[in-house]
């Protein structure tokens, strides 16, 4: 590991020095990648260097402790040193593991209503509205691309994308089955129903980043609609896709024009298509696991929202919390930090 860490050293040095140059931004594409680069590898050589500096005060107190009278005043000092390189080898340890290549793209969540009927389309409006809350906290923003309502208020389906860098680093490991425990508001008896949400994560690519033939594409054009007339236009400027090889459906109608509406759902078709070809790569690798966190599958139950005991429980790691209004709020922080750190964890032990 340590020369590894001598190599990052070198090469951020490297990168550095040809920052300075005069001619540096004559190609800006080039320029950003290489700081780009720059940024990655920063914290690795900040760690690596806190890391080189406990390792000399170690040393050098462990020579001055063979003198008996300083022995006791350089105890602590050795001590402090040697706990300090525990801790910045372990993080060094994670800083190297490969980075997901998506951790900083924008999202695009699809949110469906399961098992449950309108209970489930209520609780999926209730999971819109955290994760819509969780976007405000980071200071992401919100694109509807379709948003099909209930004449109660629930959520049949919608799919929108969170703008924000790092948003799919946060938010991929939501991708699952939500269970929801509650009274349902329909319910005259008072008795706990349970019912299902589905949520789907994607990193957001753009059609340059997957290759898409066009022929390949059947395009319908309709009215958009909503729940009791809303949401309807005049003209036909809602847009549904058809990849004709996969099967693949995609739509939106939240826009004005049919051309926005269309952009929208490129980019979804390519979010799509990329993540059918990344499951496929992942199961010809020889020797894959898959990550006891991941990013999880569709119809795999992540997590349970129990109302009336106040918890929320993630089944992947074991962790149940109770707080679960200010998680339905959109604090998500503390079950997210456990996940990635779990996550982490599982990676480590994987490349040892």
């Amino acid at each position: 590991m340590l020369e590894k860490l001598a190599a990052v050293e070198s090469r951020f040095e490297e990168i550095c020095a040809r920052s300075e140059q005069p001619d540096f931004y004559n190609d800006p594409k080039k320029a950003a990648a290489i700081l780009r680069e720059r940024n990655d590898l920063e914290p690795i050589v900040t760690a690596y260097q806190a890391y080189r500096t406990a390792q000399r005060d170690m040393e050098e107190a462990e020579e001055l402790m063979s003198d008996p009278e300083m022995r006791q005043l350089c105890q602590q000092t050795w001590q402090d040193a040697k706990a300090q390189m525990e801790t910045l080898h372990r993080e060094l340890q994670i800083l190297l593991l490969p980075k997901d290549p998506n951790d900083d793209k924008s999202v695009i969540m699809e949110i469906r209503g399961g098992v449950g009927g309108e209970e489930s389309a209520l609780f999926a409006h209730s999971l819109f509205r955290m994760y819509s809350m969780y976007a405000a906290r980071m200071g992401w923003q919100i694109e509807l691309m379709t948003y099909n309502d209930t004449e109660l208020g629930g959520v049949k389906e919608a799919d929108f994308v969170i703008n924000g860098k790092g948003a799919y680093s946060r938010l991929k490991y939501e991708s699952g089955v939500h269970r929801v425990q509650r009274v349902p508001e329909t319910e005259s008896g008072g008795r706990v129903h349970t019912s299902t949400a589905t949520v789907a994560v994607l990193p957001e690519m753009e059609e340059v980043d997957v290759q898409i033939n066009p022929a390949d594409i059947e395009m319908q054009v309709y009215r958009a609609s909503g729940a009791g007339g809303q949401h309807v236009n005049k003209t036909s400027s809602a847009v549904r896709l058809i990849h004709k090889p996969t099967g693949i459906v995609v739509a939106c109608q939240e826009e004005r024009s049919q051309l926005q509406n269309r952009e929208k759902c490129m980019r979804m078709l390519a979010s799509k298509l990329y993540e059918i070809e990344q499951e496929k790569l992942s199961a010809q690798e020889a020797g894959m696991r898959r990550s006891q966190v991941g990013t999880g599958m569709r119809n795999e139950r992540i997590r349970t929202y129990n109302f009336p005991q106040g918890r929320v429980t993630d089944h992947r790691i074991g962790l149940t919390i109770y707080k679960l209004d200010q998680f339905m709020d959109g604090n998500l922080d503390e079950v997210i930090d456990a996940l990635a750190t779990a996550d982490q964890a599982e990676k480590l032990k994987n490349s040892q």
